[in-house]
């Protein structure tokens, strides 16, 4: 079910974290959600923990402007490896989303596991939001949601896929476009069972969507049709549970790598 009452925001201080901050205060701000402020101090040989809490405390009132006195806001500071730190977090304060950014790089979980927002994407319960562009980010009063791109498997997560997909759309009032793509052939009948499928989504979902069959390979489809269509924001799915290679398929990791823009990891 769709909630968004708690944000966790895991912050290091860093040009993308800066950009992402532009897109958290906005959605926090729209719906009225308490957001939580972490950072993860990975001390250092020779640290002393007490000065870096001291530091990093300070980096708090410096990192945002007075954008966020209108929100309501936690700050916490945390000691450990970050990704795990994060997680934890997430769990125990029982968060409806992260927004992390991430460097957009690997294929292949063995090969990124020194990635903080790797871990996340694979280990998070929750929904977890992120962008590889956002250094480039646009400042607060120009972050938009006009148009938001939602792309199913068809499987029996796509229902709360669409479902987040469509709440977002009617509170920003954006034009949603549900997309399905096809691997096995472009056969009429195959078109057909899917195009069905879809209306089914988009009727259960209450909100106005155009549907959308494609061919090929799922993440350039549907990385293209992001491009094309200028998209505001992606929506994707992952696995309901984790296993031993995480929540993430290749299909969906290299779609939050190439996207154009914000990708929701459902």
């Amino acid at each position: 079910m769709f909630e968004l009452r708690k944000i966790l925001f895991p912050i290091d201080f860093s040009v993308r974290s800066r950009g992402a901050a532009s897109y958290v205060q906005s959605l926090a701000g729209r719906f009225d959600a308490e957001l939580i402020l972490l950072h993860v101090i990975e001390a250092s040989y020779n640290s002393a923990l007490e000065d870096l809490d001291k530091i990093k405390a300070s980096h708090f009132a410096s990192f945002f402007d007075n954008s966020m006195k209108h929100l309501r806001v936690r700050q916490l500071i945390e000691h450990g490896e970050a990704g795990q730190k994060i997680i934890e977090c997430a769990r125990a304060n029982k968060v409806d989303l992260i927004m992390i950014p991430t460097q957009g790089m690997g294929i292949y979980r063995r090969l990124i596991l020194g990635s903080t927002s790797a871990k996340v994407l694979h280990d998070a319960d929750c929904p977890v939001w992120t962008g590889v562009h956002l250094e480039n980010a646009p400042p607060l009063e120009a972050v938009a949601c006009q148009r938001i791109l939602c792309a199913v498997d068809l499987k029996p997560a796509s229902t709360r896929v669409m479902e987040w997909a469509s709440r977002l759309a009617e509170e920003y009032q954006a034009e949603l476009t549900l997309v399905h793509v096809l691997e096995g052939g472009d056969t009429p009948k195959a078109r057909a069972e899917a195009t069905q499928a879809l209306e089914a989504l988009r009727l259960s979902a209450g909100y106005a969507a155009t549907v959308r069959v494609e061919t090929g390979d799922p993440s350039k489809a549907v990385t293209q049709l992001a491009t094309l269509g200028k998209a505001d924001l992606l929506v994707i799915g992952r696995k309901p549970e984790a296993g031993v290679l995480g929540r993430l398929d290749t299909t969906a990791y290299s779609l939050i790598r190439q996207s154009p823009c914000p990708v929701l990891s459902v």
